[in-house]
Formats: C-alpha cells, sequence, structure tokens
C-alpha cells in the first residue's frame, strides 16, 4: 500500500517541498493529487532528512498546499516501449498525441537508462549515407558516432534535420534503419512543419517522433531526450536496428536545467547555467554507440542553437568537449541563399576517416576530401584578398582557387532540401569541381587516382 502525504509545505515554480517522508528514493516517481482532484506527475529531485524535494511535470499553478496529496510510487519515470512505436508521434513524457490506438508495451524501461560500458563498446567504422554532400563527403557520419549541428537563430537547422531524417541510410546493411526525432520547446508551426514533413515523404513509416512544445512545462523538457534514447536504445540493442536519434534543440533543454537550478537555489556556474551542465549533457550524448555482439546501434545528431551565434556559449562549448566533431551552419551562406548553408571549414567530423575509403565509400574518398578542404579555404582566402588588393594581385593559381570556392558553394553546397545524392554522385562532382584548379596544384592526390579519376570527367 502506497502511503499518502499531506504535508506539502512549500512551492517555488516548478518545485515542491513536502515533509515527513520516509523509505523514498532519488528519482522515484510522484503523483500529485490537487484538491480539484486533478491528478499531476514529477519526481524526486532531493532528500534531506525527512524532506523531499519533488520537481513537477506539469507545473505548479492551482496547486492549494493545504489539501494536495503526495503519493510516492517506489519506481522512476519509466517508458513502455514496444515496435508498434513506430510510426506514432507522441508527447515529451511519452504519452501518443496522434489520435491512433494505445500502445501495448512489451516492458517499462526506466528512461535514465544505463552506461554503456566501455569495454563493450565497439568503435565506430561504418559510413552513414544523409544525401549531404557537405557531411557525406567532407564531414563524414559514422554509425554509432555523436555528431551535433550548430545552428544560430532563424537558420535552418530544422530543413536540414528534415532532410538527414528522410534521406540517411547505411549502404550495403539489410538490417532495419529508423529514426527517432526528439523536439524540446519548439513552437507549434516547428512541431507541424516536421510532422507535415514525416508524413508526406513517408519518412513516418521508420520514424518515432516525441515532440514537447514551447508550451508544455519546461520541466518536460527535461525528460523528453530521455524518453527518446530510451526508445532507441531499445529498437537498437533488443530489435538489432541501426537507430538514427535527433534531438533538437539542445538549448532549450538547457535553459529548463537553469530554470529549475534557479528554482532550487543553487549557486550558478558560467552564464547562469548549473555548474553540473557538462555531466548532464553528458548523460544524453554518451547513450550513442555500438555495443560489441550486438547488430544494433544509437547514431545521434543533437541541434543546438548558438546564442547570438555565440560558439563560446556553455552549451556549443562543452557539447564540442562531449561529441566527436559538429556541423556549423553560417549565417553568411543562408544570405547568400545557399541551401544547405553548411560552412564546412569550421565543420569537423572526428571518426570521418574510420568510416571511408575501399569498401565503404569509394577509394579516392580521403584524398578528395582533402583537397577540396584545401582547394576551398584557399580560395576563400584568395577571394578576400582580391576585395582588398583587386584581381590583378592574383596569382593565376589563386584565381583558380578562388574559381574553385565560387563553384564549389553554388553546386556542391547549394544542393537545395529535396536533393539525395549518393555518395558515388558526391565523389564525381568534387572531382568536376576539382577540373578547375591545375594538375600541378593538386598536391594531396595521389598520382594514380588523378590518372583514374581526373581523366574520367573530362
Amino acid at each position: 500500500m502506497l502511503k499518502e502525504y499531506k504535508s506539502v509545505q512549500e512551492v517555488v515554480g516548478p518545485l515542491m517541498i513536502v515533509e515527513g517522508v520516509e523509505g523514498i528514493k532519488y528519482e522515484e516517481l510522484v503523483e500529485i493529487q490537487t484538491q480539484t482532484g486533478e491528478k499531476r506527475r514529477g519526481r524526486v529531485l532531493e532528500i534531506d532528512g525527512d524532506r523531499a524535494m519533488i520537481q513537477l511535470f506539469e507545473g505548479s499553478a492551482g496547486i492549494n498546499l493545504k489539501d494536495t496529496t503526495v503519493r510516492f510510487l517506489g519506481k522512476p519515470l519509466e517508458l513502455g516501449v514496444s515496435e508498434d512505436m513506430i510510426g506514432r508521434i507522441f508527447d515529451g513524457l511519452g504519452n501518443p498525441i496522434d489520435k491512433g490506438p494505445k500502445i501495448i508495451s512489451e516492458k517499462k524501461v526506466d528512461i535514465n537508462g544505463s552506461p554503456i560500458n566501455p569495454v563493450s563498446r565497439d568503435y565506430p567504422s561504418e559510413f552513414i549515407q544523409t544525401g549531404i554532400s557537405t557531411i557525406d563527403g567532407l564531414n563524414t557520419l559514422v554509425r554509432g558516432q555523436k555528431l551535433p549541428i550548430f545552428s544560430g537563430s532563424g537558420l535552418p537547422h530544422n530543413n536540414v534535420a528534415a532532410q538527414i531524417a528522410r534521406q540517411a541510410k547505411v549502404l550495403g546493411d539489410d538490417a532495419k534503419f529508423a529514426v527517432v526525432f526528439g523536439a524540446m520547446g519548439i513552437t507549434f508551426e516547428e512541431a507541424q512543419f516536421f510532422i507535415d514533413d514525416f508524413t508526406k515523404t513517408g519518412a513516418i513509416d521508420r520514424a518515432v517522433l516525441f515532440i514537447n512544445l514551447a508550451n508544455d512545462p519546461a520541466i518536460e523538457r527535461i525528460s523528453t531526450p530521455r524518453m527518446a534514447l530510451t526508445c532507441a536504445e531499445y529498437l537498437a540493442f533488443e530489435k538489432g536496428m541501426h537507430v538514427l536519434v535527433i534531438l533538437t534543440d539542445l538549448t532549450n533543454y538547457a535553459e529548463a536545467l537553469r530554470e529549475v537550478s534557479a528554482a532550487r537555489k543553487e549557486v550558478p556556474g558560467r552564464r547562469g547555467y548549473p555548474g553540473y551542465l557538462y555531466t548532464d549533457l553528458s548523460q544524453i550524448y554518451e547513450r550513442a554507440g555500438k555495443i560489441k555482439g550486438k547488430p544494433g546501434s544509437i547514431t545521434q545528431i543533437p541541434i543546438l542553437t548558438m546564442p547570438e551565434d555565440d560558439i563560446t556559449h556553455p552549451i556549443p562549448d562543452l557539447t564540442g568537449y562531449i561529441t566527436e566533431g559538429q556541423i556549423i551552419l553560417s549565417r553568411e551562406l543562408y544570405k547568400s541563399g545557399i541551401q544547405p548553408p553548411i560552412f564546412v571549414i569550421p565543420s569537423l567530423s572526428r571518426l570521418k576517416d574510420k568510416g571511408i575509403g575501399k569498401g565503404k565509400t569509394r577509394e579516392d574518398h580521403a584524398d578528395t576530401m582533402n583537397q577540396i578542404y584545401a582547394g576551398y579555404a584557399s580560395g576563400r582566402e584568395a577571394r578576400e584578398l582580391a576585395v582588398i588588393l583587386g584581381d590583378s594581385a592574383l596569382s593565376d593559381a589563386d584565381k583558380a582557387f578562388a574559381r574553385f570556392a565560387e563553384d564549389f558553394d553554388k553546386e556542391y553546397v547549394n544542393q537545395g532540401y529535396e536533393t539525395n545524392r549518393s555518395i558515388e554522385e558526391t565523389l564525381n562532382l568534387g572531382w568536376k569541381l576539382l577540373k578547375v584548379i591545375p594538375r600541378s596544384e593538386l598536391k594531396r592526390i595521389r598520382v594514380e587516382y588523378l590518372d583514374k579519376y581526373l581523366a574520367d570527367k573530362d
């Protein structure tokens, strides 16, 4: 028999203090019944003697301290999981919101998950094709990797996320591929964009959506990514599927953490965020990976908007320490009308070398990747020099690199949100663009590849 308490002492924002409790545990699920009979949920955030601090998921509005009843349920927040979740849409707490039938779960799982034993982790090494040339060709995504997208307010990260969710696949592997999409604090318009896009293109048939709207309680935002990852872990490690997890927007998640931290009167860290922001983010990011002996995997693409486009802001800064690279969207390219506006120079995939080459993509991938990157960097420098000194100050090689950079932006980067390029098409396009540069300047590509592929493009 669960014990009931009517000893609520204080409610501050999303937090409630209950006194005289005994035998309760950290992270335990709580049911709160208000004076009107309405039931809300929460979890134990802190225990101090016989006092418990509870975090309310649905907010504290309208709660009467005297007539509110609190029951501790003796278990953590759980998600009922089943393969039937694929193709369905849920709210941030795992309740279906798509008017479909109730999910009959195979089992209930603690949303906090269990850390993957480092010894059991398998090294990411298989190429995932997203159909976006700037990612596949130059910042390759590898199965089991966590590769965030750093964006800014007003930039089209939602379009990029929808494109990846629609197009991503593991080449040469017959295992099922699924996308788990977790949205935190997005507007109704953004949520409708994703639902419409997934439905229209058929991507919904292999996707699970968890959506927390901007007008939903901020506290729900803290549970949403954990719900999505719990579903992903079930599909990957128990059903053997390759799962791509897209989480947007981690900035809204961190803001919710800051709100709870302020309500708890904790000493703030950088920019008011709690000192444990790094640890909290790592608990989300480190749930990606592969396990030895299991066919499934979780690949993660978290998306975060950098406040004021500041890459040194605590959220992107700490994310960069935990994850294996970053894809950066450029406001300059966006203003130039380039879609998607991915800026390849500061972008990086630290595991790209593990997922490319003969048998995975193509033998010439590594060489052309290095040459295109170097050529684009040289071309941008030459264009900047021309602005200051004029075209007459440029050598013939500089002019060739400048033209290459211009063509690269127009043809390679600017592919639009509907074009799905195979890795072969991306590599061939790279060779076509490299023809602009004199062969003597292509110093990063082996002679045998120059002879084989440059001749093919003539």
